[in-house]
């Protein structure tokens, strides 16, 4: 506060000099204007000339000759008054961008408008702050720093939102000439957008990284509200934060407890939340190591809850495209916590797996017709718990790390995520060796998240082995190895044998498939064996029938045929037959023994086709 002070007294004192050089010097001077500490010898006429404020000060005290007034909370300070005065004295000068908001400020505060005098100061401030400063983006950003120091009568003459929506329809209409410029004609004589080409529309993103985060938001808020690309806002969010979270050392310095720390800090803090709240509902718009990177800063900030929640379930939404680095979120004022933040990767996950399944809540026939081996949020799936699995890695040589904590992040997604259990095997592995002392009840509870028979070759050669994992999990990792074995063994025999191989081994494989999908997908894959089934059974049928007709044929045949000759024939196939079975007759074939024969050719046709 003493800087500030003694600034604005080095101000007025300078403008007091410069006063001297162009005030009358043949006219005694019969007013004294002070100003924040500063002192201007005046004359009334002038002043009384153009500005209604000071007109009504000397005529309230006509009596007493006034010759001193002082006018407090002047906007813009000592420099600014002279400017004004200046302008009360007829002498030219430049009214810039950057003295504009200033000067409506303070015709405003001295009532210099057309009431008192014809083109007066006001009106003339006016005329430039919408003629040329709001026809040029940055013109405005630069009178929105000045007006930092104006509010809140920069709002109320509305020299702020004036700037503001300027900016947001430049910038809009900067968009769309971007995109127009993008239009190609293809091969085919279509009209379509060139992704490849460079986007220059976003030039003001550097532009307006120099406003304050209150005017900053309200610039944004006025952007989305036009349509501005939200690959645009985003990027802008971003290079806004960089700047403003990176150049400030208090993040990094936790040990410092001075007030500049803290103010520092608030104001980091405010500039998080605020980013948080502005940020694009749509995904991409973003990149995730960034939402990472606000969420890194909201934990070390003490952030709001709402703020922290917000970029957690924005990160969840997207959790597929995260890398183990992303997730090492380190943990903060907690002495003797973990080393990373586990909780909240938990949240994170939790808001993953919430996700997947709003997106799964979909009409069942719509569902479970899909012929399709995987649903569209089963790769995000297998991603995700592949991350999971190194990430608990990396976490579990923890000592502080609790095994609750531990099997939480573990078994936060379903079941059918993971389709090989090598990773959260060596998670596993790795706590066990960490925490040695962990009780055999506690190591049976751990074992229990692994499933044996999903483990590779490798990594159940390794189990087996391992001295580490409880008995009864060492049994399971042996017993599996040994339906491993067998189905080897099985695989390679010789081709006689090679049917009901590939159909156990096609069980096999069909039952780890179902495994490994998701219920929607499991239920899918049944109906399409169902289908199998039904057109195998109708097969059957169709053969059944033709066996039905050759029967009944049969039977109209022998009625047809006389008494005599059935008995004959009939005797002489009689005669032919031995005791023993044997014919004397090689050549000639018994009727039911061919029509027995023909019955097993069907029924082995039948089974063939039905394995």
């Amino acid at each position: 506060m003493d800087k500030q002070q003694h600034h604005q007294l080095s101000l007025a004192k300078s403008s007091r000099q410069r006063c001297n050089e162009w005030i009358f010097r043949d006219v005694k001077s019969d007013i004294t204007i002070e100003v924040n500490g500063g002192t201007f010898a005046l004359h009334k006429f002038p002043l009384v000339s153009r500005s209604g404020r000071i007109r009504k000060l000397v005529a309230e005290h006509r009596d007493s000759d006034i010759s001193r007034v002082e006018l407090l909370n002047l906007p813009g300070g000592a420099e600014t008054f002279e400017l004004a005065a200046k302008f009360c004295y007829g002498i030219n000068f430049e009214i810039t961008s950057s003295n504009v908001a200033q000067l409506c400020c303070v015709s405003d505060y001295l009532e210099m408008t057309e009431e008192f005098s014809k083109d007066n100061l006001g009106s003339r401030a006016e005329e430039y702050l919408e003629s040329i400063v709001c026809k040029n983006l940055e013109m405005c950003v630069e009178v929105l720093q000045q007006c930092e120091n104006l509010l809140p009568l920069a709002d109320e003459l509305k020299i702020v939102s004036r700037c503001i929506d300027a900016i947001a329809s430049k910038a809009c209409a900067e968009q769309i000439a971007s995109s127009f410029s993008r239009l190609e004609y293809s091969s085919s004589g279509r009209l379509h957008m060139n992704r490849q080409a460079k986007c220059d529309g976003d030039w003001w993103i550097e532009d307006i990284s120099v406003i304050r985060i209150d005017l900053y938001q309200r610039v944004m808020t006025a952007m989305k509200c036009r349509g501005v690309r939200p690959e645009s806002i985003g990027a802008s969010l971003v290079n806004y934060a960089q700047k403003e979270l990176t150049k400030k050392s208090s993040l990094w310095n936790p040990s410092g407890h001075t007030n500049i720390d803290l103010l520092s800090t608030d104001h980091e803090r405010l500039v998080v939340e605020t980013i948080v709240s502005l940020l694009p509902v749509e995904k991409l718009a973003v990149p995730i190591t960034f939402l990472f990177g606000l969420l890194r800063s909201a934990v070390m900030l003490d952030c709001s809850i709402a703020c922290r929640l917000d970029l957690e379930r924005r990160i969840g939404s997207q959790l597929d495209i995260a890398t183990l680095d992303d997730l090492l979120i380190p943990s903060f004022r907690h002495a003797g916590d973990t080393l990373f933040d586990v909780d909240t990767v938990q949240r994170i996950l939790v808001n993953f797996s919430q996700q997947d399944d709003s997106e799964d809540d979909m009409d069942d026939a719509s569902v479970f017709e899909s012929d399709s081996p995987h649903s569209p949020s089963q790769g995000a799936l297998f991603k995700v718990s592949k991350l999971v699995d190194n990430y608990l890695a990396e976490i579990a040589p923890d000592a502080n790390l609790k095994l609750a904590k531990f099997m939480a992040i573990a078994e936060t997604l379903p079941t059918h995520a993971r389709t090989i259990h090598d990773g959260l095997y060596r998670a596993i592995d790795i706590y066990l060796k960490a925490h040695q002392g962990l009780p055999d009840a506690d190591k049976k509870k751990i074992c229990k998240l692994i499933d044996f028979q999903k483990l590779s070759q490798e990594a159940g050669a390794h189990a087996a082995q391992n001295e580490r994992l409880p008995l009864q999990s060492i049994v399971q990792v042996l017993y599996f190895e040994q339906l491993r074995l067998r189905n080897a063994l099985c695989c390679s025999y010789a081709d006689d044998d090679r049917k009901p191989v590939n159909h156990q081994s096609w069980r096999i494989s069909s039952s780890a498939l179902s495994a490994a999908m998701s219920p929607k997908d499991n239920y899918a894959s049944l109906r399409r064996e169902n289908r199998e089934l039904k057109l195998e059974l109708a097969r059957m049928r169709m053969r059944l029938n033709d066996l039905e007709k050759e029967h009944v044929c049969m039977k109209r045949d022998m009625a047809k045929s006389s008494s005599r000759k059935f008995m004959s024939s009939f005797t002489k196939k009689i005669g032919g037959l031995s005791l023993f079975g044997h014919s004397s007759s090689r050549g000639s074939r018994s009727p039911s023994r061919q029509s027995y024969r023909t019955d097993s050719k069907v029924i082995e046709r039948t089974c063939a086709s039905t394995d």
